[in-house]
């Protein structure tokens, strides 16, 4: 045995008494991120994010006020299958692109439904591209499993890519008709469908029909009805 060796056992009390130390340590005094740690806040889980970041006081209660009030509706069966059918009809605006070539037999009637669907492709693009991608908004979390089947997506919550491509569509589908409700009010309920189903917060939704008011604004500007 070395002189080295003979030496260690020796210097390992001192290295536990030093871990008993730093144990015993008042951690108040050490900074986190320039403040001191909060052990309630540790224990309790207060590090977790619960609200997104960016959102301020006024818009989360907005999002609970809406809430609320779906919170009433769901576990009723009608408001439950109009709703979830809502919601899966309007994935990758199915139901938009059918209702625009639906009796389009015409050459002006091709010429409208090529519009919508060129647009719907556009608002699908920078929706679900730049602009989802510039936030990183977590979706609503489910307390109970789902009624009826729901695709569940992947991308960021904020804007509602359901509620753009509704008023996208509605907004065009309806510029030439004589009575324009029928389109809004299933552009309403498509779009208020992703809150009833969690997948969306109300705020997510009222973005995203602005960003959809803008680009029909856009299209009916650069592609006029002739």
């Amino acid at each position: 045995m070395t002189a080295d060796e003979a030496e260690r056992p020796e210097e390992a009390p001192e290295a536990a008494d030093s871990l008993e130390d730093l144990e015993d340590e008042d951690l108040d005094d050490v900074a986190f991120f320039g403040e001191a740690l909060d052990h309630e806040a540790l224990d309790d889980g207060g590090f977790e994010e619960d609200v997104p970041v960016g959102t301020s006081a006024a818009v989360e209660a907005f999002d609970e006020a809406v809430e609320q009030i779906f919170a009433r509706l769901r576990g009723n069966p009608v408001a439950d299958r109009m709703f979830y059918t809502a919601s899966e009809l309007g994935n990758f605006s199915i139901l938009w692109h059918a209702l625009a070539w639906a009796g389009a037999t015409s050459k002006r009637g091709r010429r409208r439904a090529m519009r919508v669907s060129v647009a719907l492709a556009v608002e699908s693009a920078l929706v679900n591209g730049p602009i989802k991608s510039a936030f990183n908004r977590s979706r609503p979390l489910a307390e109970h499993d789902h009624p009826h089947r729901l695709r569940q997506p992947l991308t960021s919550s904020f804007p509602s890519g359901h509620a753009s491509a509704a008023v996208v569509a509605a907004a065009l589908l309806s510029e030439s008709r004589r009575r324009r409700w029928p389109i809004w009010a299933v552009a309403s309920i498509v779009a208020a469908s992703r809150v009833h189903v969690r997948i969306h917060h109300a705020s997510d939704v009222v973005v995203g029909a602005l960003v959809g008011a803008v680009i029909a604004r856009v299209f009916k500007k650069i592609w006029p009805l002739r």
